[in-house]
């Protein structure tokens, strides 16, 4: 993923059925716009529950509202992806802002945690009418009226209560949310793994990919030690509130990550190896796949982390084609590698693959055998975004992760649907493709041209690094304006900025779910709002 020392610097579910069938989830029946509430989890003394809000109706929902009365000794005591209120037993939950418009047979789902055992809501009203739809609320007991507005509260995730370890559940709806959590991060930019539990991601995620392991000498190395499994963590820092002590065996981020995954059994961690700068090493295990996958395996799988990896991810960017560097290793080399690794690893773990989205007639993904790796992969990432940015330092001005083309594009196959198509035409399932998306802008200065197309002078200031900033950043320094492709951008004084926003992965996720892909991932996690904004619109937008 383009993110180098260039990027180091800036360093379940369950379907709703009627409660007179199955107690666990409650529906109210059919209708336009309809809203059921289902138990994901219930461990006694708590519960969390899932609402899936279903467009039914052939027009567009810009909003909606959701009354409903919890029974008695059962309330809410966090929530996410929705504004709620409580008036006694009697709650609101309104559409986030970033939330865009319901289409025409589309989903969104939201989620709370309640104290007590679960029980299913009582008077339940959508914009008005019976969840079920209709026009008329069902005659139960009488709710008291609402007179709090809603106000905005950063979503929150499952309380650091763990539930009795379970098996892990299905992902919703079968979909993949895959989040990059860069090592780097706990320096510079203040971000540890706790941040994926205080910001409700860790609750939406499915997958964590651990950036990045090293590939020196054809051979998986450690690419931190200190930021990896050696810096000692207090108590305020620490995801589970206690401090870690100068004696105990296992620290750093890995020790995080595994507190997390006592958290939410339901995620697992994969580590990734590579990256734009750590991928040079994979032209020398090209030479020997079979020594490379065993280094990596007994890396992966060393004693004093063994259970906080499920795998792991190849990010070679780019076999048979330049990078950092350039590899001429053939169009076999990748598939050789990722075969030896899951000779290796065995069936039962996850071998993953960040991959080239270079659409192009000849270009990087013509150059390998994609295809021919795929089925030694339990999922592909093709990275849709950096295909333009301020390394052209004059421009022409074009969004970094346009999903399809536009008149004027600067290079052709350089859209994500050309990638998708591609990789599809090769032969590679669809469901075995993910969509990427960055949680971050690329822009230029010196622009005068509010559209794409404009000339520049350089790189617009960033916080870690000239051309690049964070999207918690410039949703505040240089709101979107306008669309193009499939993403957005917006130019603010001389700086011309283009980045994805809740409403665009909205469209992407879309995208992604007519497209039959298996999900979506994102580069990377600090790169949000506090609250998961993005995250919230990826798990969201899938389902």
């Amino acid at each position: 993923m383009k993110r180098s020392l260039r990027r180091a610097l800036w360093v379940g579910a369950v379907m709703a059925v009627t409660a007179a069938t199955v107690p666990m989830a409650s529906a109210f029946g059919d209708g336009s716009v309809t809203a059921a509430f289902a138990k994901a989890q219930d461990w006694g003394t708590g519960h969390e529950t899932r609402v899936t809000i279903t467009n039914g109706s052939s027009a567009s929902v810009s909003t909606w509202r959701i009354e409903f009365d919890l029974p008695s000794g059962t309330s809410i005591s966090s929530s996410w992806d929705a504004d709620v209120t409580r008036t006694g037993d009697h709650y609101v939950a309104v559409k986030k802002s970033w939330a865009g418009p319901l289409a025409p047979g589309a989903t969104f789902s939201w989620g709370y945690n309640g104290t007590g055992a679960y029980r299913a809501p009582l008077n339940c009203t959508i914009n008005g009418a019976p969840c079920g739809g209709g026009s008329t609320p069902p005659p139960t007991t009488t709710a008291p009226p609402t007179t709090t507005p809603p106000t905005t509260a950063p979503p929150t995730t499952p309380p650091p209560t763990t539930p009795p370890p379970t098996t892990n559940p299905p992902d919703p709806g079968g979909k993949k949310v895959v989040g990059y959590f860069a090592q780097w991060g706990v320096y510079a930019r203040n971000y540890h793994v706790k941040n994926i539990h205080t910001s409700g991601s860790a609750a939406k995620l499915t997958h964590i990919l651990y950036a990045f392991g090293n590939t020196t000498g054809g051979r998986c190395t450690i690419g931190d030690s200190y930021a990896d499994y050696e810096k000692a963590y207090t108590a305020a820092d620490s995801v589970d509130g206690v401090a870690d002590t100068w004696d105990q065996p296992l620290r750093g981020s890995f020790n995080q990550l595994r507190k997390l995954k006592k958290m939410y059994p339901h995620l697992k961690v994969i580590w990734s190896f590579g990256g734009w700068t750590w991928s040079g090493g994979f032209t020398q295990a090209a030479q020997n796949p079979a020594a490379f996958a065993e280094s990596c395996h007994n890396l992966v799988e060393d004693p004093r982390w063994a259970d906080v990896f499920d795998g792991i991810d190849v990010d070679w960017e780019y076999p048979n084609a330049c990078g950092l560097t350039c590899d001429s290793s053939g169009p076999n080399a990748f598939k050789n590698v990722v075969g030896a690794l899951r000779t290796k690893f065995g069936s039962s773990a996850l071998v993953t693959a960040a991959i080239t989205a270079d659409g192009s007639n000849g270009g990087k993904i013509d150059a390998t055998d994609y295809a021919g790796a795929a089925p030694h992969l339990n999922w592909i990432m093709p990275m849709t975004y950096d295909y333009f940015g301020a390394f052209n330092a004059q421009g022409p001005t074009a969004p970094h992760s346009p999903l399809y083309s536009y008149p004027g594009i600067p290079q052709q196959g350089f859209w994500s649907d050309a990638a998708i198509q591609k990789l599809k035409s090769k032969g590679i399932p669809a469901n075995k493709l993910l969509l990427g998306i960055g949680f971050y802008g690329r822009g230029w200065t010196g622009v005068t041209q509010d559209a794409p197309g404009g000339t520049a002078t350089g790189a617009a200031p960033g916080t870690y690094e000239a051309g690049i900033e964070d999207y918690k950043v410039l949703k505040n320094t240089c709101p979107a304006t306008s669309t193009v492709a499939g993403t957005a951008y917006a130019r603010c004084g001389s700086n011309w900025w283009s980045y994805d926003t809740p409403s665009t992965i909205n469209g992407k996720m879309t995208y992604a779910k007519n497209q039959g892909l298996g999900g979506a991932f994102f580069w990377e996690l600090s790169g949000d709002t506090g609250n998961g904004e993005l995250i919230g619109a990826i798990k969201g937008g899938l389902g």
